[in-house]
């Protein structure tokens, strides 16, 4: 009989088929079930997915999820506060802004988690020093590396080719690593080193190091290869994804990252934003708000809708947050000024639904009329980084202890 040589199984393919092995027999020892057990655990951990949504310009918390049954709200707003019929009701309290159907069916359906009052001690109003501070997971520290760098430094010594995608115009700090090169790019069916037609065949070639070269130089080409490599495999998913899916007017980048799935890249982390500081609602903010939310909110069902279709709906998980809330009184333009403390979401069919952290007071407002922050954002981030991914060493990553949420089950 002919054989050919076989490529070495993955670690995510010989746990599977050591469980299929496994499961074949009825009378395997106890102990080798328990390990069996543990084996599935680990498997289906190393198969999910964190999708980190950015809202940026500073979401206006309070008009997303709407604290009707609170007067204090109408007093602060007595123009722009949202009042039936713009409103979607969740229960007595609160309610959604009237164009987020998609997060009102997330949240009834149980798979929309919302977690109060996250931000940090001694918030900077500053649109950059602040989403600095989310980026590292480490407020008014300096840290010279993203928080999601270092989950990946963290999930995957190996440092695994396109372990990390960041889909925007410019990379994040959110994802600069020490040991992993996230691969970013904006438009997928453009992806690819730019240059002359004539430069492309040299461009193109990346020589194999040899076991005697400078070590720069097989850095350097390890890279070049690397870059090739991802930008080819990121141009032919998105040249074959279709999906009947509708993720509204605006679906942001999620398409993307759904068309990566699909075509089974490595990938475990995904980050995006809501670009050009969109939620930056200074002047006349009802009605903008109201559509940025609608967008946003399509966008998200749309996407985990996807996610079901191909499959994935069990793997994926998506993380919303903005870099600080707003103001609670409105101001004189009809809109509302930098505030501090504000709402995070976390999305996906493995969520268990709900209300998370204490509700900050609308009338214990600090000195600047801002709401006092009752969750440290990063206890969201040590929820998903430990329940979700399954990574232990929070407190190492996160520069300090954070207690979880029961988000996941």
């Amino acid at each position: 009989m002919a054989t050919r040589d076989l490529p070495p199984l993955t670690r995510r393919e010989a746990l599977r088929t050591c469980l299929c092995g496994v499961g074949v027999s009825a009378v395997m020892p106890a102990f080798f079930g328990r390990a069996a057990a543990a084996l599935a655990a680990e498997a289906s951990a190393n198969d999910r997915i964190l999708v980190v949504l950015e809202l940026s310009g500073g979401n206006d918390g309070l008009n997303t999820l709407v604290p009707y049954g609170d007067d204090a709200y109408y007093r602060h707003r007595p123009t722009i506060g949202l009042r039936p019929p713009r409103l979607r009701p969740i229960d007595d309290h609160f309610a959604f802004s009237t164009g987020m159907a998609g997060f009102e069916r997330l949240y009834k359906d149980g798979r929309l988690a919302i977690v109060h009052g996250c931000g940090y001690d001694n918030p900077s109003f500053s649109h950059f020093t602040s989403m600095a501070y989310w980026h590292t997971a480490a407020p008014n520290s300096g840290e010279e590396y993203g928080w999601m760098g270092r989950l990946a430094d963290g999930l995957d010594s190996r440092r695994t080719p396109n372990f990390v995608v960041n889909i925007g115009e410019t990379q994040s700090l959110a994802v600069r690593s020490r040991d992993h090169t996230p691969v970013v790019f904006d438009d997928p069916g453009k992806f690819a080193r730019q240059a002359f037609v004539q430069e492309k065949p040299v461009f193109e070639h990346v020589a194999e190091p040899s076991r005697d070269a400078n070590p720069s130089r097989t850095y350097l080409q390890e890279v070049a290869r690397s870059a090739r490599d991802a930008s080819a495999l990121v141009r032919e998913a998105w040249a074959r994804y279709r999906s009947p899916v509708d993720y509204g007017i605006v679906p942001l980048d999620l398409p993307k990252v759904a068309a990566l799935i699909a075509a089974g890249l490595p990938t475990r982390l995904y980050y995006t934003a809501f670009r050009h500081n969109a939620f930056d609602t200074h002047v006349h903010q009802a009605d903008l708000h109201a559509r940025l939310l609608t967008y946003a909110s399509d966008a998200v069902a749309g996407f985990l809708r996807d996610m079901e279709r191909i499959g994935w709906g069990d793997r994926v998980v998506v993380m919303i947050f903005s870099e600080f809330g707003r103001r609670v009184p409105e101001n004189t333009s009809l809109g509302t000024d930098h505030g501090a403390a504000n709402l995070m979401f976390v999305v996906g069919k493995p969520v268990r639904g709900g209300h998370y952290g204490e509700r900050p007071s609308l009338s214990a407002l600090d000195a600047g009329d801002n709401l006092v922050y009752t969750t440290d954002f990063r206890r969201v981030y040590a929820t998903v980084i430990d329940g979700w991914l399954g990574f232990r060493k929070t407190g190492e990553l996160l520069r300090g202890r954070f207690e979880s949420f029961p988000i996941f089950a």
